[in-house]
């Protein structure tokens, strides 16, 4: 039998008179405890507090980051000190350190071996916290519904949205293709290679900015967004979110050589574009095809600068033409302004994309015991 507010209030028209007791076959429900002072600093309405879980998220991959990175130069300067050693035993000159060339294509392997690790690194930590919060790690974007069929399709509107963006560049005489530079079987070689690599750049890019970091972010601010509108607080919250994850993109771009200020606007734009994916499908797949066909297309099928990279083996050797503002010089086109409308166009394509739900904010106990997203809502009230 469902109580009233007035039965468990106790302020009801019998209160004074005629205090509750349960029927037959009905226990009395537990009296609510107040949570401690120490345990509201760690714990909210929707599990361990945002700000507690993200220091322990950084903390630990900062950590791995670290820890590889050491192994790695520790590597290298054994390797080193080798060379010098065999140089040295044999009376060959001793051979210089090789200064990497920021200018210079870069390594295909290289690349590879650090978008595997640092995907692996991620996807441990997002394991990790999953545990400590009680949660399912798919609630961190590598779930939700259709994922395969979502995939493929923002791969197939990456593809498209950059060609249009290239075939425009080309229309008006601002990129120019000079040669070929892949034949036969290197074509395949150097394209399927590319392939796998832009798909863990896109598992990294969008895994690290708008899988747990954004969903994290989204729970910590709903306080927030129920002081602006009580009935949109979540909107609210993700959108809030969507600004900080876009402009730590944002950031993670500048390092690299070649990119300017209007690439990294676009950077920042291209940012609240996956999370708009991220919004309407309601996982990261769509983001993930989309972000690796569009770099592929750039880097090996049209060979021009993704971000002011270029790599190792692209099909096409080009060069851009007139105002850096229109062509995107060294930046790409990433970099020219003509590459907003194609957003734009992205957004509007989203928009009609069929929705799917978002993840609940409710730990994995919330949902073992039965509970759904307006009994968290309830807890945040209270809280």
């Amino acid at each position: 039998m469902d109580l009233s507010s007035e039965q468990l209030s106790g302020s009801g028209s019998h209160a004074t008179t005629e205090p509750y007791t349960p029927q037959s076959g009905q226990e009395m429900l537990p009296a609510l405890r107040q949570p401690s002072a120490v345990h509201r600093v760690f714990i909210g309405p929707f599990g361990l507090r945002a700000g507690w879980s993200l220091l322990i998220y950084f903390a630990i991959l900062a950590g791995i980051i670290f820890g590889v990175r050491a192994i790695h130069d520790y590597n290298k300067a054994k390797e080193h000190q080798a060379a010098v050693a065999t140089a040295q035993a044999s009376g060959k000159p001793i051979p210089a350190t090789v200064k990497h060339d920021p200018n210079a294509p870069a390594d295909l392997r290289d690349m590879m071996t650090q978008e595997g690790i640092m995907f692996g690194a991620v996807f441990l930590v997002s394991l990790l916290m999953a545990f400590i919060e009680r949660r399912r790690v798919s609630a961190f974007g590598l779930g939700g519904q259709r994922s395969v069929g979502r995939f493929f399709i923002g791969a197939a509107w990456g593809l498209a949205a950059i060609s249009l963006l290239i075939g425009t560049l080309l229309a008006l005489h601002l990129v120019s293709f000079d040669a070929q530079l892949d034949h036969g079987w290197a074509i395949l070689e150097y394209g399927g290679a590319q392939l796998l690599l832009f798909l863990f750049v896109g598992l990294v890019e969008e895994y690290l900015f708008r899988g747990y970091l954004q969903f994290t972010l989204t729970r910590g601010l709903v306080g927030v967004g129920k002081l602006i509108s009580p009935t949109h607080a979540r909107t609210i919250a993700f959108w809030i979110a969507t600004v900080i994850t876009s402009g730590l993109f944002f950031l993670a771009h500048t390092g690299n050589s070649g990119e300017d200020m209007v690439g990294l606007v676009l950077v920042f734009a291209a940012g609240v574009v996956f999370v708009v994916a991220l919004w309407r499908t309601g996982s990261l797949w769509w983001a993930i095809g989309f972000h690796m066909a569009w770099d592929w297309a750039q880097s090996f099928l049209y060979g021009v600068p993704d971000s002011g990279l270029l790599l190792q083996g692209r099909l096409f050797a080009t060069h851009a033409h007139g105002n850096p503002l229109l062509s995107g010089g060294t930046d790409g086109p990433e970099g020219s302004i003509l590459c907003i409308p194609i957003m734009l166009l992205v957004i509007v394509v989203l928009l009609f994309t069929r929705s799917s739900p978002q993840p609940g904010l409710e730990t994995k106990g919330h949902v073992d015991e039965g509970a759904s997203e307006e009994i968290a809502e309830v807890e945040l009230a209270r809280a």
